[in-house]
C-alpha cells in the first residue's frame, strides 16, 4: 500500500510540474521534491523522464471514459465531444496537451510513444463509434472515416486548446449537428 501511495504522489506531482513548467523544463528532481519523495523512488519506477511521461500520460489516456454507446450517432458524437470538452477545460490537460504536442514535434521518440498511447487509443474509440453508426444504418458504409475522425476532435480542440475561446451553453449541440451533416455530405 505504501508503494501505491508513493506512486500516486509521484504521478500527481509529475502532472502538476508538467503543467507548471512544460516537458522541456521538467526535471525529475522537481517532481520528486513536489511529491515529497526521493529521486530514487522515481528511478525505481521509471528509467527516464521520457519513460515516466509516456507511462503516466498513457495511463491517463487509457483511463479516459470507455466507449459510450447511446444507441444513436448523435448521442455518441455528443458524448465524445462532452468528454473531450471536459478534458480540455481541466486545468492540467489544458496546459499539458498543447505543450506535449509541441514538444513531440521536436522529440520523435516522445511523438511516437504518445501517438501510440494517446492518439491511437482515442482514434480507436472514435472509429468504433463510426462503425456502430454504419452498422445501425446512420452512416453510409463508404463514409470517409479518416476525415470523420479528424473532424470529430479538430474543431473543439482548435477552439479550446489553440485559440482558447470559451464555448456557449449550446455549442456542443451545434457542433454535433454540424459534424453529423458533414459526415453524410
Amino acid at each position: 500500500m505504501l508503494q501505491d501511495s508513493v506512486t500516486e504522489a509521484i504521478s500527481a506531482a509529475f502532472f502538476e510540474e508538467l503543467a507548471s513548467v512544460g516537458y522541456a523544463r521538467l526535471s525529475l528532481e522537481a517532481v520528486a521534491k513536489r511529491a515529497g519523495a526521493g529521486k530514487a523512488a522515481i528511478y525505481r519506477r521509471w528509467r527516464s523522464k521520457l519513460e515516466m511521461a509516456v507511462a503516466l500520460v498513457s495511463a491517463a489516456a487509457v483511463d479516459a471514459p470507455e466507449d459510450v454507446d447511446s444507441g444513436t450517432l448523435r448521442g455518441d458524437v455528443f458524448a465524445l465531444l462532452a468528454d473531450l470538452d471536459g478534458a480540455l477545460r481541466h486545468r492540467l490537460p489544458s496546459r499539458i496537451v498543447p505543450d506535449l504536442l509541441a514538444e513531440s514535434a521536436r522529440n520523435p521518440e516522445l511523438q511516437q510513444a504518445l501517438f501510440a498511447a494517446v492518439r491511437d487509443t482515442r482514434r480507436g474509440k472514435a472509429t468504433r463509434l463510426l462503425e456502430r453508426a454504419v452498422e445501425r444504418g446512420e452512416l453510409p458504409s463508404d463514409v470517409d472515416r479518416e476525415l470523420a475522425l479528424d473532424l470529430l476532435a479538430g474543431p473543439l480542440y482548435w477552439r479550446l486548446a489553440v485559440v482558447r475561446t470559451p464555448t456557449g451553453p449550446d455549442y456542443l449541440d451545434r457542433l454535433t449537428d454540424k459534424l453529423l451533416a458533414a459526415f453524410v455530405a
